[in-house]
């Protein structure tokens, strides 16, 4: 099991941070490792949605589709995905410091299978990591205007 968290406080009300981060569309301005991100159904984002994702992760390209699980509009979302080598579900919780200030919170948790398996104990440091540098860059993308 892979269970990664880490947050950050953005200097940006609410629902200006949650409303861009929920955006799927908006993934590969802040997400290092997605190239592309696209909704796959129309109409109103929420429970049963879906978004496809291309990234690289260890240097290995990744095609996969997340389903989303829960969602609170400016509160929560979750997000899973069942196929490829490494189910993960990646939850986003946000919460107001005040009426100016935003913490993120990112967890990512999943169960590898197959070759991923064997990078299991390598795999959180990696994404803890990762996470961290996202979480910066949407912090820069949201801060600067």
């Amino acid at each position: 099991m892979v269970d990664v968290s880490t947050s950050i406080v953005i200097d940006r009300p609410l629902s200006v941070v949650a409303g861009y981060t929920m955006d799927p569309l908006n993934a590969p301005a802040w997400y290092r490792n997605i190239s592309t991100g696209c909704r796959l159904d129309e109409g109103s984002f929420g429970i049963g949605a879906r978004a496809a994702f291309e990234a690289r992760f260890l240097g290995r390209a990744l095609s996969y589709t997340y389903e989303v699980r829960e969602y609170v509009p400016d509160r929560l979302l979750v997000m899973a995905t069942a196929q490829g080598p490494f189910p993960m579900r990646t939850s986003y919780r946000f919460e107001a410091v005040d009426g100016s200030s935003t913490r993120v919170h990112l967890r990512n948790d999943g169960q590898p299978a197959g070759f991923s398996k064997l990078l299991a104990p390598l795999m959180a440091p990696m994404m803890r990591r990762a996470n961290t540098a996202d979480l910066r860059m949407l912090k820069r993308v949201l801060e600067a205007g």
